[in-house]
C-alpha cells in the first residue's frame, strides 16, 4: 500500500488547480508535500512525475527535480513517465503517445541515484520490454497495456519473479470472476462499472473484439445481467468451447 503524488498529469483542468505535471516546476513545492504527507501517514508515499514539462527538457534539470524531492523530502521512489509533458499544445491522450520516449533519460537517473529506487513507466506493452528495463531499473510500471490487454499480467509471475506459472484460461479467469459481479450486482453496482475492466481479456484473440463490442453495446441496458458476458463469448468464434465452460456458471 502507498500513496502516490502524481506531478505528471498534463490536463488543463488539473493545472487550472495549479497540481499535476506543472509542479515539476516548483520542486520545492513538491518537496514540502511529499514531506506533509510522510508527517501523516506511516505508508510510503511515492512520487510519479514526468522527464521534463515544456521547455524544461534537459537531464540536468530533471535531476534537480529528483535530488531536490528527496533531500527535502525523504521520499525515495520515484516513478518516471519517460516523456515530457507538453503543457500547451497537446491533450492528455496526444501527451501520452505524442512526445517521444526517453528511457536512456530515466536509467541515467538511477545511475546517479542508486540509493532511490526507480521505477520507469511510458509505452510499455510485452514482459519482454520489462525485462530489458529491469536491467536498468528497479521497477516497471505498466498502464494502458495492462487495461487493454490484462492477460499480459498472467505471466508476470513466472517470467519476472520466477515463480511456478499457472495455466489458467482467458474464460476461467472471467468464471472466477462472475460470484463478485454477481454479489456486487446484488448490492446495487451497475454491472458496466465492473465490466468495463475486463473488456480486453481477449484481446488479440479470435473474436474478442466481438466480446468487446458485444459487452460495450449491451452492458448499459436496464435489464443487464451476466448472461450479457455469456451472450458475449457466444459471439467468439469457439461458441461450444465456450458454452461447455461458462454455462455452469452463468
Amino acid at each position: 500500500v502507498e500513496v502516490n503524488l502524481n506531478v505528471g498529469c498534463p490536463s488543463d483542468r488539473v493545472q487550472n488547480n495549479k497540481i499535476g505535471a506543472c509542479l515539476m516546476a516548483e520542486p520545492e513545492l513538491v518537496a514540502d508535500c511529499i514531506a506533509a504527507m510522510r508527517a501523516a501517514t506511516s505508508i510510503r508515499v511515492t512520487v510519479k512525475c514526468r522527464t521534463g514539462i515544456d521547455d524544461m527538457d534537459s537531464y540536468d534539470e530533471l535531476a534537480a527535480f529528483v535530488n531536490t524531492v528527496t533531500s527535502r523530502s525523504g521520499c525515495n521512489i520515484f516513478i518516471i513517465h519517460a516523456r515530457i509533458a507538453l503543457l500547451q499544445g497537446l491533450s492528455p491522450k496526444e501527451n501520452r503517445e505524442v512526445p517521444p520516449l526517453n528511457y536512456p533519460r530515466v536509467y541515467q537517473i538511477k545511475k546517479d541515484f542508486p540509493q532511490l529506487n526507480i521505477v520507469i513507466n511510458g509505452g510499455i506493452r510485452t514482459l519482454a520490454e520489462c525485462k530489458t528495463h529491469l536491467t536498468h531499473v528497479d521497477g516497471v510500471m505498466l498502464g494502458r497495456e495492462a487495461y487493454q490487454n490484462p492477460y499480459l499480467l498472467h505471466d508476470v509471475d513466472k517470467e519476472l519473479f520466477g515463480l511456478p506459472g499457472t495455466d489458467t484460461t482467458r474464460i476461467q479467469i472471467l468464471e472466477q470472476l462472475l460470484p463478485y459481479l454477481e454479489a456486487q450486482s446484488r448490492e446495487g453496482v451497475a454491472m458496466h462499472h465492473m465490466t468495463r475492466h475486463i473488456l480486453g481479456l481477449f484481446h488479440g484473440q479470435t473474436g474478442g473484439k466481438r466480446f468487446r463490442r458485444y459487452v460495450s453495446e449491451n452492458i448499459h441496458k436496464p435489464d443487464a445481467s451476466l448472461h450479457i458476458l455469456h451472450e458475449a463469448l457466444a459471439h467468439m468464434t469457439n461458441i461450444y468451447t465456450v458454452d461447455q465452460e461458462l454455462t455452469s456458471a452463468c
